[in-house]
């Protein structure tokens, strides 16, 4: 049993629930963003932003220039991975869907708890810098909130509309920039935890014990030689490869038409390698989605126990998860994309270029259209798989009937 979708369907029903009951509190906007507006956190804002402006205004120039390199990088990405899909073969999509119990090649599963708490901690820090901004500026701040965007969870604040649009362009770009900012800075925190507290922590407490393979890409040689993922690599022409240094350092001497065998958990398989698609000169398997496989050292077990264990890698993933997801959501905001903070960086650049807000406002959206088109294109392969999955149920139901 998935108990992450049970979860997610739980809370999810609790929140329908709410809305029924709360339905004159909400606003709603273009008919999937619903708004439950408080004022939670707006004197502390207040507070803040008084009480180091000049510190506030530094940061402020530092997230825009922050904003406007994130700006340009994710558009790269988005691009890149879009072309990447019809060109590569088994070319891995650059977005996924972050909700709990997806598998995502090359990492962990994200666990419903997990989830709730990154993406709660994700929004408040976002939408709370952006109110820190407002008032810093002396911009009125109605109210602040969480909100729903479909099925996505979120947060918000609202601004006065009309003062940020008659603030200088200065002032609108770091009270823009301040969100994507503040979850990118976040995102570094938590990636320096990981990898000089918790995740050295945890190392000492287990082995390495062979390579997952996420994922074997169809027309090359691992998929010829019958090879299904995912499977546990543990060998690599007899050497081992348990780890990624290994495993590494074994790829790295394979040629084009070698000769490879490898040892797994569901045998040994016999394949030989063809030239790789990014380096000729570099032979390739055509398997990827790649994660590390692990056991708990005897003696931490015997010591401390296998729950001791289970709650250190409980509180490393969550570390991770709320390192991935700030960056991840942080470059997201960051895109030229329609009402998103980075789409409306974008319009204020614009309205600078072109004077006329007409003409601004006709590239904003062929632009907003741009990212859209590339933002479906990565995420065809996961519509695949939710089509496939809503499908599943019928398809058994009309084999039993026939």
């Amino acid at each position: 049993m998935n108990f992450d979708l049970l979860f997610a369907i739980l809370f999810y029903g609790l929140i329908a629930l709410f809305y029924f009951r709360n339905k004159k509190k909400f606003k709603v906007q273009g008919k999937i963003f619903f708004l439950y507006p408080t004022h939670i956190g707006l004197k502390l804002m207040d507070r803040i932003a008084k009480s180091c402006p000049r510190v506030l205004k530094v940061l402020g120039y530092f997230g825009i220039v922050i904003g406007f390199s994130g700006m340009a990088y994710i558009f790269y990405v988005l691009v890149n991975g879009a072309f990447s899909l019809f060109l590569v073969p088994s070319a891995a999509p650059v977005v996924a869907p972050v909700l709990p119990g997806v598998k995502i090649p090359g990492a962990p599963v994200l666990s419903f708890f997990h989830w709730i708490i990154a993406i709660f901690l994700v929004a408040a820090v976002h939408e709370f810098s952006h109110g820190v901004f407002a008032r810093l500026y002396n911009l009125k701040v109605k109210s602040s909130g969480f909100a729903f965007l479909g099925p996505i969870l979120a947060a918000f604040v609202e601004p006065d509309e009309r003062q940020l649009a008659k603030a200088k362009k200065r002032e609108q770009l770091a009270v823009f920039s301040a969100g994507p900012f503040s979850n990118v800075v976040l995102g570094v925190i938590f990636f320096l935890i990981f990898s000089f507290a918790t995740g050295p922590v945890e190392s000492k407490t287990i082995d390495a014990d062979g390579i997952i393979v996420g994922q074997v890409m169809a027309g090359f040689p691992a998929g010829k030689a019958g090879l299904e993922a995912p499977f546990v690599l543990r060998a690599v022409n007899g050497g081992e490869v348990l780890d990624f240094v290994n495993f590494s350092l074994v790829v790295s001497e394979i040629k084009p038409g070698d000769k490879v065998t490898l040892t797994t958990d569901k045998g040994s398989f016999d394949l030989v390698t063809v030239p790789n698609p990014d380096n000729s000169s570099k032979g390739f398997i055509g398997i990827s989605g790649f994660d590390q496989k692990t056991k708990v050292k005897e003696s931490f077990r015997k010591s401390y126990g296998l729950f001791a264990y289970k709650a250190l890698h409980w509180i490393n993933l969550l570390i991770v998860w709320l390192f991935v997801i700030n960056i991840g959501i942080g470059l997201f905001n960051l895109l030229p994309l329609g009402p998103v903070d980075g789409g409306r960086m974008f319009f204020v650049v614009l309205l600078s270029v072109f004077k006329d807000k007409s003409k601004a406002k006709r590239v904003w959206n062929f632009v907003s259209l741009l990212c859209l088109l590339f933002i479906v294109i990565n995420m065809l392969p996961w519509l695949g798989k939710l089509v496939i999955f809503l499908l599943k149920p019928f398809v058994f139901i009309i084999s039993l009937l026939l």
